[in-house]
């Protein structure tokens, strides 16, 4: 019987080879979009990752730089206590020398070893504000110097998510473009495998014999 002219090897209804290597191309297209699509996820998620350490980081670096300003603001306290103390000792060294020269030359009464005691107290008064405020500026360099360590820590993690940035950002480029394409073949694939358009009203349904 004849059968209108058509190919008797493909049933009607079947893809032919070609479309069937199209269709399973297109495919593999789409599974290649979504990979590089994960890929640039992870690169992203890496990136964030780095900007939340280097955010801790600098919270840190804040914390320190003010416990350091506070140490030094200490150290400067216990310094400026020192002209008291030693405007102390002047009057306490000039009532010494007054009371020895009331005395002409006489055995050193206990009015005059008090004074020089307390003398001897407030210099012992001034060394300790003095070893006080080194202490504290020691510690606040301490502080500082590790703000400096933790500041190259910093920069190290956000030169890293910059760089991961920069790859999830290509990533997603060559997914874009392969989707571009991929569209573009799924188009012209569909319009290939598209039925004829109908002619001389072939449109109506076929009538029932």
């Amino acid at each position: 019987m004849a059968n209108g002219g058509g190919d008797p090897s493909t049933p009607p209804g079947h893809p032919t080879p070609l479309a069937a290597r199209q269709s399973r191309w297109i495919g593999q297209q789409y599974a290649d979009i979504t990979k590089l699509r994960e890929i640039a996820a992870r690169h992203d998620r890496a990136a964030a990752r780095a900007e939340q350490r280097a955010s801790r980081l600098n919270t840190k670096i804040e914390k320190l730089r003010h416990q350091a300003t506070l140490l030094r603001e200490k150290g400067q306290r216990s310094l400026a206590e020192i002209p008291e103390v030693e405007q102390q000792m002047k009057q306490h060294e000039r009532d010494i020398e007054a009371a020895t020269d009331r005395t002409g030359g006489a055995p050193v009464g206990s009015d005059v070893t008090s004074l020089h005691y307390r003398v001897r107290k407030l210099q012992q008064k001034v060394v300790d504000r003095q070893q006080k405020a080194r202490a504290l500026e020691l510690r606040a360099a301490t502080k500082t110097q590790k703000t400096a360590e933790l500041k190259v820590k910093v920069d190290r993690y956000l030169e890293a998510a910059r760089l991961e940035e920069q790859e999830a950002a290509a990533f997603r480029q060559r997914a874009d473009r392969l989707q571009m394409v991929t569209e573009h073949d799924v188009a012209a694939h569909l319009t290939a495998n598209a039925p004829p358009a109908a002619k001389d009203g072939s449109d109506e349904p076929p009538r029932t014999l």
